[in-house]
């Protein structure tokens, strides 16, 4: 049974893929957002193989977080789950960030490279990012006028193509991006189609399952089946451009092979 870390597993999506693989066997990192919010999960803590505290819009706490994952040792799989819909305004983080870039791009991206390779990547993206072509002219939001809608679907693109990219960098990886669909969960409210059981299925699976259908990379996933994405997304020079922007802003570079 593998070892699975799970960003933003304290409820929704990431509290269900936790709980799934938990009850399959499996054991599983977690990750809080804060002390306070770990509590809310103590039942699955103490099943679990541990829990790192961090808040993801914060470029220290993010290292932090890949530091405490790495002490824990080597994950078979890593799921980046966290994510934000920020409505009111840009942010800033702590480093000058617009939000939702930091938590649902930068974040991500980071941990990717700071926490030791595993041997499967899972980014959760939304069938919202086919709106979010385009984006790497100003991707803080440092010009453009503040678009709450805009800036999720240009993240969710972001982490479509960071996963394509690593499939093609990171060969013996396998790296594919989950559209876990609209998902009652806080983000996606009461009236939301899809129960969070079927929303955290596709993610679990792609973790865990040795499968010959699960066995496979640099694909765009939406309810056990694959589908095409936003064509950026699969655009090695769109790849190229989003990591090189995102090592200038995090002040990480992400390995070649």
């Amino acid at each position: 049974m593998g070892i699975v870390f799970i960003t933003g597993s304290t409820d929704g999506l990431g509290r269900a893929a936790a709980q799934s693989l938990l009850d399959r066997g499996h054991r599983v990192v977690l990750h809080a957002r804060s002390a306070e919010r770990a509590t809310a999960v103590a039942d699955l803590v103490s099943r679990s193989a541990g829990i790192a505290v961090g808040d993801l819009s914060s470029s220290a706490e993010t290292r932090s977080i890949a530091d405490q994952v790495n002490a824990i040792g080597r994950m078979d799989a890593v799921i980046h789950n966290a994510g934000v819909y920020s409505q009111r305004s840009r942010g800033p983080t702590p480093e000058g960030h617009a939000g939702t870039l930091a938590v649902n791009t930068l974040a991500p991206y980071m941990l990717t490279v700071l926490i030791e390779r595993p041997g499967r990547l899972v980014y959760l993206s939304s069938g919202l990012h086919r709106s979010g072509e385009g984006s790497l002219g100003d991707i803080d939001w440092t010009k453009r006028p503040w678009d709450p809608a805009q800036s999720y679907a240009e993240s969710k693109l972001h982490v479509i193509a960071l996963a394509f990219a690593l499939a093609r960098r990171w060969p013996k990886v396998l790296s594919n991006a989950v559209d876990p669909g609209w998902a009652r969960t806080k983000m996606g409210g009461r009236a939301a189609p899809v129960d969070l059981d079927t929303g955290q299925r596709t993610q679990s699976w792609l973790a865990v399952s040795d499968e010959p259908a699960a066995m496979v990379s640099g694909h765009y996933w939406h309810h056990l089946r694959q589908e095409q994405p936003a064509s950026e997304a699969s655009n090695p020079e769109f790849q190229n451009h989003l990591i090189a922007k995102l090592g200038e802003l995090t002040g990480v570079e992400l390995p070649q092979a």
